[in-house]
């Protein structure tokens, strides 16, 4: 009988099991797909030989993750591959802005924005490993490093497009920013927007914008690896329920939504719990196209081709206005597309000679509407003659998306929406967002701080609340019955 069971194996119901299983715990991992990888997996998609994203395909959080950093993912299979320049954004004159590795490299692209850009994102660049430790670390702490993170809260919270057009003159550095605060799927011009494009552009720097030779699955067969030579369980093919058909064990921790907490477990929660999951609000969808290709794409901009992945969507004006589309429930006529193009650095991708396209655009949570001409018009538009080289496609939009894996809520691949309050308080205002009010169940998805992305700090923060509540409870059997009665036992043994 395993002592704590998880249930869903992406990457945080895997980092979940593979802290507790260091902490010496038996673990049984349970996942109803036939391979553990949840929004985290690759597959031939399109035609024989040719690999793949399922949905995550690029992680700079993976590799900026604390937990992660710590586990010996190398040793057990994993190749991270760093493209010469993490990010390129094209123009319509066939020029583009890069974000390189290098601060300098990236300013000499930005024009007159160099010096701004440097001084705007190159301080949080050289603070990025204690930056990210603070931000990924959830939201009830005092950061570590105050310095660097007061540096970045002060232009965190404001609107992205306010940041943009206050700090930065020209077109494409403001273009650049755009693109990559557009990440946090939520109008530019809302709060915290600005924060996706500080961290992300900061990660390009620090530490790439990476991905796992030979497929997303690589990344989370790693850790699969890991947790087994600890002794883990791992049981694919294996759909639960309701929380009422597991074997007993100590905890039971959900890689799960609230909708499906609700679910599997609502009946073991006080109506005011229920309610606050009811209210969890999820957020925008995705439409996503794989492609198969007969050769690289055919830039206009030949800085494309150093870049693993590339912005379509122009200037600042044009990415904010396909934001807002998608806000009003419009699927945007001209969207902003995220493309990324493994096979150029990754030649497991696809056959010789041969490449592969991974691209999607944000649509209106739930949208039926095709949205696959409307993503290869915007390739096309900065590579003229790409629709000449495809092989085959494979598009999937929010409902396809949410079938293949539930987390995907109306295609939200976020675990909810990043609006307002919601953003820090996941599922919502509790001090230990991970504990429920059942003492034995917990949540440990992308619901719970500090949010989405391939880092498995949700995981990894839900399992130390598992053993600090473990720990509480010893302390508090230890204490002789009578003084318990007395109130004079350990503190915070109630969840």
């Amino acid at each position: 009988m395993a002592e704590v069971a998880v249930v869903g194996a992406g990457p945080n119901g895997l980092a979940a099991a593979v802290a507790l299983a260091r902490a010496g715990k038996r673990v049984r991992l349970l996942e109803r797909a036939p391979t553990a990888g949840g929004a985290c997996r690759s597959a031939e998609l399109t035609l024989p030989g040719f690999v793949h994203d399922v949905c995550a395909a690029i992680h700079p959080l993976a590799a900026a993750s604390p937990f992660l950093g710590e586990l010996p993912l190398v040793a057990h299979g994993l190749q991270w591959v760093n493209p010469p320049a993490p990010l390129a954004h094209p123009f319509d004159d066939g020029s583009a802005a890069v974000l390189e590795r290098s601060i300098r490299d990236t300013g000499e692209t930005l024009g007159e924005d160099a010096r701004r850009y440097a001084a705007t994102v190159g301080p949080l660049a050289e603070a990025f490993a204690e930056l990210a430790a603070d931000l990924l670390s959830g939201v009830f702490r005092m950061p570590r490093h105050p310095l660097a993170f007061g540096r970045f809260g002060s232009l965190a919270w404001k609107p992205a497009r306010r940041v943009a057009e206050a700090r930065f003159e020209g077109k494409r550095a403001r273009a650049l920013f755009a693109g990559v605060a557009a990440h946090g799927l939520a109008p530019l011009e809302e709060p915290f927007t600005s924060a996706f494009g500080l961290l992300l552009c900061a990660a390009g720097h620090a530490v790439g914008w990476p991905f796992p030779r030979g497929g997303s699955q690589r990344l989370v067969d790693a850790l699969a690896s890991v947790l087994e030579s600890l002794g883990g369980e791992i049981v694919p093919g294996h759909e639960v329920a309701s929380v009422d058909e597991l074997p007993w064990a100590q905890a039971v921790l959900f890689d799960v939504t609230p909708a499906q907490l609700l679910r599997l477990a609502g009946h073991r929660f006080s109506s005011r719990y229920r309610a606050m999951l009811a209210r969890y609000r999820y957020g925008p969808g995705v439409f996503k196209v794989d492609f198969a290709l007969s050769g690289p794409i055919p830039w206009r901009a030949a800085q494309c081709a150093r870049a693993g992945t590339v912005h379509l969507g122009g200037t600042l004006e044009e990415v904010a206005a396909s934001g807002r589309a998608v806000a009003q429930g419009r699927p945007p006529e001209r969207p902003f597309v995220v493309l990324a193009q493994h096979s150029l650095f990754d030649a497991t991708r696809a056959p010789r000679g041969r490449h592969t396209a991974w691209a999607y655009c944000h649509v209106p949570h739930g949208s039926p509407v095709e949205m696959t001409d409307r993503i290869e018009a915007q390739i096309e538009r900065f590579a003229p003659g790409f629709r000449e080289l495809v092989l085959g496609r494979r598009s999937a939009g929010p409902a396809r998306l949410e079938a293949y894996n539930p987390n995907l809520v109306g295609g939200d691949i976020s675990g909810g929406s990043l609006l307002g309050l919601q953003l820090f308080l996941r599922p919502g205002l509790r001090p230990r967002p991970h504990a429920t009010p059942d003492p034995r169940i917990f949540l440990c998805s992308s619901s719970t701080p500090p949010g989405p992305g391939v880092h498995g700090m949700c995981g990894y923060l839900a399992a130390r609340t598992v053993l600090g509540t473990a720990l509480r409870a010893r302390r508090a059997s230890a204490v002789p019955r009578g003084l318990r009665r007395l109130g004079l036992g350990a503190r915070g043994t109630g969840v």
